[in-house]
């Protein structure tokens, strides 16, 4: 009878967890649509879109603290250990990260529906776009690594957030050049860089997501750890199991 009683708590401890984890993929899949949506207004000039993202925002917030609570009550009514400890922690944290990055995809909605109001020159658009592509693959790509418990992905994926700020410096000084040519650009050169800056921090957000894949699956925070280390103590980890 005890047996079974015990059976039952871990396999109802076991679809919590899954629900958790389905919940905070689903919150991901959001945010990646109004990120997707955010560059199709840029690259349309679509002030009604821009405006839907800005407008739906609040969805990814009410999905932020839902999972949170659900999050802090399996921490207080299971006291989880171990793996299961990991997973809580890693979704706790990248839920934040989705959430800002849905905050980063509102305030290039309202960008891009200044920049259609003030008629900046198309010209402006090419490098931010270009960016905003990168950093969407980047996510994707992120919480695909998390989804499968992918550490080396989700390795992969970190490499390429300084290749992202080497974009930035380029994109910035181009946008540096239109404002030095023309003064009167300087409106819609600001709101650029605006942009820009938003875009690299979503690809740091990305990075983040990453770093939590890693430390679910090994176990280890790479927080502050350079990319190098992380790779070799992967490398070492995997050819210790061969």
């Amino acid at each position: 009878m005890v047996m079974s009683r015990t059976h039952h708590i871990s396999q109802q401890f076991d679809k919590e967890l899954e629900d958790i984890r389905s919940r905070v993929l689903a919150m991901g899949g959001l945010v990646e649509e109004h990120l997707s949506q955010v560059l199709e207004a840029l690259s349309r000039s679509n002030i009604e879109l821009a405006e839907q993202v800005a407008g739906s925002d609040y969805k990814v917030n009410d999905m932020e603290v839902e999972i949170d609570a659900e999050c802090t009550a399996i921490l207080l009514r299971r006291q989880p250990a171990a793996g299961d400890l990991r997973l809580v922690l890693a979704i706790s944290k990248v839920i934040t990260d989705l959430e800002r990055i849905g905050d980063e995809a509102k305030k290039v909605a309202r960008i891009v529906a200044n920049m259609v109001n003030n008629g900046s020159p198309r010209s402006y658009y090419v490098g931010v776009l270009a960016m905003g592509y990168h950093v969407r693959r980047m996510l994707r790509a992120a919480l695909d690594a998390f989804a499968r418990m992918d550490s080396h992905a989700a390795l992969a994926v970190a490499q390429e957030d300084p290749e992202v700020d080497k974009e930035t410096e380029a994109v910035m000084r181009q946008l540096i050049t239109y404002m030095m040519e023309d003064p009167r650009s300087i409106r819609g050169v600001l709101d650029a860089v605006l942009a820009v800056r938003a875009f690299e921090r979503i690809g740091d957000h990305a990075e983040n997501i990453c770093e939590n894949a890693i430390y679910l699956v090994e176990g280890k925070d790479v927080r502050h750890v350079a990319l190098e280390k992380i790779a070799q103590e992967l490398k070492a980890g995997r050819d210790s199991d061969v």
